[in-house]
């Protein structure tokens, strides 16, 4: 069964990695793929239509239909563009993915303002960017129509996002913008029909290949392969009553993870002196954060 047929999706940052794998199988299941990736390096420098077209090649030469996209998400015009060229080339829009990003790791007393800037900028408004022009397209069709789209948004955070991770204090505040994002953009868009979703994913790829020596083993476990269906699944049709959640998947694991709750909790105190020991055992018995595991801290 082909989960996909029919539907016109964007997937950006689809020249390598994680993203081409989704780019793959979302044609493979009958998607018409716009194939975005501005051909940087990890770092986010240079640019190389290349890549992008060889996928297209790749999904043209299986029978699928495909186009490349060489915009910069991040860019306000860019991002328009890039969604302008799926509705004039395709006829609709029914499937975004958010997937293009670069990494500027550096631990935080070192990290200089330039690092920041490109990194939030290149997630978090190249998240945000698609999704601005993509919801007015959405709207304006829901509007045109008289009823909700069936259209998705599936957006990329990270473990370093929800978790924390050592050295990559800008790359990590992005992706927990993105979660949050995420959660917001879900209520706010049900209405018109859109759902929206984001996944952790876990991959060996160009942008986490050197941070670690890895195993045979750990290599198969970290193939994009892993990761591509939950998104294929997501961008179907048959996904519509899953919004708002965050999908950790990779390296052998596959968990929609819980987002934050309110733990232990005191009636509030107006004497600093007086709620200094309340707060003492409250954070003592809240559950502590978890690790790059996902599981609590020891």
């Amino acid at each position: 069964m082909r989960l996909c047929e029919g539907r016109v999706a964007i997937v950006t940052g689809a020249g390598r990695g994680v993203g081409r794998a989704h780019a793959l199988l979302l044609a493979e299941h009958g998607a018409k793929v716009v194939v975005n990736d501005l051909g940087a390096s990890v770092d986010g420098t240079g640019n190389d239509l290349s890549p992008a077209n060889e996928v297209v090649a790749l999904i043209k030469s299986a029978g699928g239909e495909a186009v490349a996209n060489g915009d910069d998400i991040s860019s306000w015009a860019g991002a328009k563009r890039m969604i302008d060229q799926a509705v004039d080339t395709f006829g609709t829009l029914d499937v975004l993915v958010n997937n293009a990003g670069i990494l500027r790791d550096r631990m935080f007393v070192n990290m200089s303002e330039e690092e920041w800037d490109a990194v939030v900028k290149v997630h978090l408004k190249g998240t945000f960017a698609p999704c601005r022009h993509a919801v007015d397209y959405w709207r304006a069709k829901s509007k045109e129509i008289g009823k909700p789209v069936n259209a998705r948004i599936i957006n990329t955070s990270s473990t370093s996002g929800v978790f924390g991770n050592v050295g990559q204090s800008n790359y990590g505040a992005a992706k927990a913008g993105i979660a949050a994002l995420t959660v917001i953009l879900a209520r706010e868009l049900a209405r018109i029909g859109v759902t929206v979703n984001a996944i952790a994913p876990s991959a060996v790829t160009r942008m986490t290949e050197g941070l670690r020596e890895r195993t045979e083993e750990q290599k198969a476990a970290g193939d994009p392969k892993w990761i591509a269906p939950v998104v294929t699944y997501l961008a179907s049709a048959d996904s519509q009553e899953i919004t708002g959640r965050v999908i950790q998947i990779g390296m052998g694991i596959f968990s929609v993870m819980e987002g934050w709750h309110r733990g232990p909790e005191h009636a509030p105190l107006l004497d600093p002196v007086e709620l200094g020991p309340v707060l003492k055992d409250m954070a003592a018995k809240a559950r502590r954060n978890a690790g790059m595991d996902g599981k609590d801290l020891d």
